[in-house]
């Protein structure tokens, strides 16, 4: 799953790094998080229409729990979305086939189960620049959009620590996961790649990243659990 990330890297690198021409719609002038949960606004890269491939691909802020706005009051808001169903669960497909997001990330936290309890753990790219997590969202009962980011099993040496992670993206089909006319899971998964698992790193972390309120950077520095 992923139910913790940090998010440090300026706005302003962030767009540098897209393959796409993105309009920064999100007033923050985006402070460091190294903590970001779930029942929070989270930066997201998204197109506001789903079926209007001239529509502006904006950053904006979207609310981390997915609870479409024609589900009742009884319905789940989950903050995670299992890519083996995401595209054919009643409750995720008319988001997957039409509105798709990318939530930028430095790393995310995963929790391993040891004799002396679950061990936090960082999990990112080796040479420590950001990854872009696959999400889907759709416009709550309020009307603001909400977000779920996508999971699947984990690869590479994320499976030492947890068997699900976050999809994180090959940075070359960022694009192709906006197009707003690719709908279809067998267009996805022919052009849509996981950032490949040789480019994974992880840590053993302070378990003050457990608590919500803790927020600052010595949260993602290694430690010996010992």
């Amino acid at each position: 799953m992923c139910g913790r990330y940090a998010l440090f890297t300026r706005k302003a690198q962030l767009l540098d790094q897209l393959p796409l021409r993105v309009r920064d719609a999100d007033d923050d002038a985006g402070q460091p998080r190294y903590n970001v949960a779930p029942g929070t606004e989270v930066l997201a890269v998204r197109r506001a229409s789903d079926d209007d491939e001239n529509t502006a691909i904006t950053l904006d802020r979207l609310w981390w729990g997915y609870h479409p706005h024609w589900a009742g009051d009884s319905a789940p808001t989950p903050i995670n979305a299992k890519a083996e169903k995401v595209a054919t669960s009643k409750y995720y497909a008319g988001a997957f086939a039409r509105q798709r997001c990318l939530i930028p990330a430095d790393g995310w936290y995963e929790w391993l189960a040891t004799e002396h309890g679950k061990q936090p753990h960082f999990i990112c790219r080796q040479d420590r620049s950001p990854v872009w997590l696959a999400g889907i969202w759709s416009a709550r009962p309020d009307g603001t959009p909400g977000l779920a980011i996508i999971t699947h099993d984990a690869r590479g040496v994320a499976t030492e620590v947890h068997s699900r992670m976050p999809l994180a993206l090959d940075e070359r089909c960022l694009t192709e996961w906006l197009d707003p006319h690719m709908t279809d899971r067998e267009s996805v998964r022919q052009l849509i790649r996981p950032l490949p698992a040789e480019l994974l790193s992880h840590w053993p972390v302070s378990r003050e990243v457990n608590r919500v309120g803790n927020d600052r950077a010595t949260l993602i520095e290694p430690i010996n659990p010992a």
